[in-house]
């Protein structure tokens, strides 16, 4: 048995633990801290309330230490590790899966496995390139980290960041094995046919030709995320250029306002606030961009969103701060790589990726990139660490039972 300690459900780590138990056969149950993510809640970063439109719950086992509808935490920040012990007995794993180690929830994860003597997976958004950090915070975090990861039976990596952050801290080839970061993509419509009609639909819906070119940002309207980078790097293209532009805003938050003023000003950029849109939702207006833009500052451990766009065939111009741009954005191939917070190297950037839009060869080389990302892979190395560590541990309690034996 699997144990995996997660604080709620995740619409990109769900469809991971069903594939684990229904197609590889690793029986599991995932310990959540709270179903609030599952009964609708209010995203700070997002300004918005809503809950996710897909089953997040149903074809693997699962347990909740607090349900929002009998008074339990009702977000992120709320959640506690209260009842996780008794949780983790009565599941009786033979490993745990830990898949995070700032919470309060996985830490506790931490101590009650290493209390009760369960080997440990780690597979967590590390990365070494997301936060600068003062020297003593560096050196407090490395030396926690070290300690942890030499308690882990295995380690898995999501993407390159993560593997060389594991390696510089002492992860040893035993330990590290992949599984790549993915999104689900049954929600979305990803073939030749759906993209001709969604395409045409939502650019008539949104009154934007067929000759204009639509970028894309999908998430957070968020000083962390740089939204406003955009509408600066497309004031400074040439005015022929920018006057072909539309850009098309997939998210709420703190800055929409702003962005708003921002693209009204001289000169003018044309915009298109489409607010949040869940999973089902989302490939009409992937499959009408030409370009799919993160700018992100700081925290963007990976970008799943560069997953989702590359799925559709669509081009990624990331920020040297997005965590997956050395494993999905190939300069040139699927997209483009700039200068983190500079409005000049962004612009520049999209120059060079008007060259990508619209081409079946580059489509077929985002969806080539991208397929090594899935779900099946994410789950499959899981199930290889899971299935190792339980053989491993199978022998060692037979060696204890037979050196018992023995010295009767």
């Amino acid at each position: 048995m699997l144990a995996i300690i997660e604080t709620h459900p995740v619409q990109y780590r769900a469809p991971v633990y069903r594939m684990l138990q229904q197609q590889f056969g690793i029986p599991l149950t995932v310990i959540y801290g709270s179903d609030y993510s599952v009964a609708g809640y209010r995203d700070q970063e997002f300004n918005s309330a809503f809950a996710w439109d897909i089953d997040l719950v149903s074809g693997y086992s699962s347990k909740f230490l607090s349900q929002v509808q009998t008074g339990g935490a009702r977000s992120f920040e709320a959640i506690s590790s209260q009842g996780l012990g008794k949780a983790l007995q009565e599941v009786a794993p033979d490993v745990v899966l830990i898949t995070g180690y700032q919470h309060r929830l996985y830490q506790a994860a931490f101590y009650q496995a290493l209390k009760q003597n369960y080997p440990i997976l780690f597979r967590a958004e590390t990365t070494d390139h997301a936060l600068a950090r003062n020297p003593l915070k560096i050196w407090l975090r490395d030396t926690t980290l070290h300690w942890a990861y030499q308690r882990c039976a295995k380690l898995l990596y999501i993407g390159q960041h993560s593997k060389k952050h594991h390696q510089r801290l002492g992860g040893t080839e035993q330990q590290l094995i992949s599984s790549p970061y993915c999104v689900d993509t049954s929600p979305f419509q990803l073939d030749e046919a759906a993209r001709i009609e969604f395409r045409e639909l939502t650019r008539q819906s949104l009154g934007i030709a067929n000759t204009q070119i639509v970028l894309i940002f999908s998430g957070k309207l968020s000083p962390r995320k740089r939204p406003d980078l955009i509408l600066q790097a497309i004031k400074q293209l040439p005015s022929a250029l920018r006057e072909q532009i539309t850009v098309l805003f997939m998210g709420n938050g703190e800055l929409k306002l702003d962005l708003q003023s921002q693209a009204a000003s001289a000169p003018s950029v044309t915009t298109h606030f489409v607010g949040f849109q869940n999973q089902t939702q989302l490939s009409r207006y992937y499959h009408a961009a030409d370009l799919l833009i993160l700018p992100s500052q700081y925290s963007e451990t990976w970008g799943l969103v560069v997953n989702e766009g590359l799925h559709h065939g669509l081009p990624a111009i990331v920020s040297q701060a997005v965590g997956c741009a050395p494993d999905l954005v190939s300069p040139g191939i699927t997209g483009e790589v700039f200068e983190t917070g500079s409005a000049q190297s962004l612009a520049q950037a999209i120059e060079r990726s008007v060259s990508l839009i619209n081409r079946p060869e580059t489509r077929q080389q985002c969806h080539d990139r991208v397929s090594h990302y899935t779900v099946e892979q994410a789950a499959q190395g899981i199930a290889a660490a899971y299935s190792h560590v339980a053989v491993e541990e199978r022998k060692n309690n037979v060696r204890t039972v037979l050196s018992k034996d023995n010295k009767r």
